[in-house]
């Protein structure tokens, strides 16, 4: 199988990222429950490398491909489904991080696209909300899956708050504001 989903392997404009966030098509795992379960021997760290066996996967084809068909059950474990087999896959933190983001718009009118360390793009709003837990910042990318917003977008993230003053400090993205840090 070819891997022919849109990604973005460069910093992208907002139109490109919405774009192509747009034509992403992934396959219905939601759908599939197998009865061949087991463990993938893959982990995903916290810093978002993929593992096999311990070992790094080199290949980003490979990691976008198997991040297709991720998914988060309902008791928070992560696997990897097919319509064949369901294996477990450990990760560390979250499944994904988001490396780059861009900005449009100012206050209400704002919109935030983010590029995930896999090339997918996601479009903050009421469906890609932006959370806060134990201080981390962290964007829903789908069906339970996160990815956390690394540090350096944080603070492009932060910069925009503090620029726009709201309270509590924040960011908004498609009409929805996400708040950057707990009210005090």
């Amino acid at each position: 199988m070819i891997d022919t989903r849109p990604t973005l392997d460069r910093p992208a404009s907002l139109a490109e990222i919405a774009q192509a966030a747009a034509a992403l098509k992934l396959p219905p795992v939601e759908s599939w429950h197998p009865e061949r379960t087991g463990d993938s021997e893959m982990r995903i760290a916290r810093d978002g490398t993929w593992f096999h066996q311990d070992a790094p996967i080199p290949r980003p084809e490979m990691v976008r491909l198997f991040s297709t068909i991720l998914r988060r059950e309902a008791d928070g474990r992560h696997v990897l489904v097919t319509p064949a087999e369901k294996l477990d896959i450990a990760v560390e933190d979250a499944a994904f991080n988001a490396v780059a983001v861009a900005s449009e718009g100012e206050g209400e009118a704002r919109r935030l696209g983010f590029t995930l360390n896999t090339g997918d793009p996601v479009v903050a709003g009421a469906e890609h909300g932006i959370s806060l837990r134990d201080g981390a910042p962290y964007l829903h990318v789908r069906g339970g899956l996160e990815a956390r917003i690394a540090r350096p977008v944080y603070y492009e993230l932060a910069e925009i708050a503090i620029a726009e003053g709201g309270d509590p400090p924040g960011v908004w993205s498609e009409g929805v504001y996400f708040a950057l840090m707990d009210a005090a």
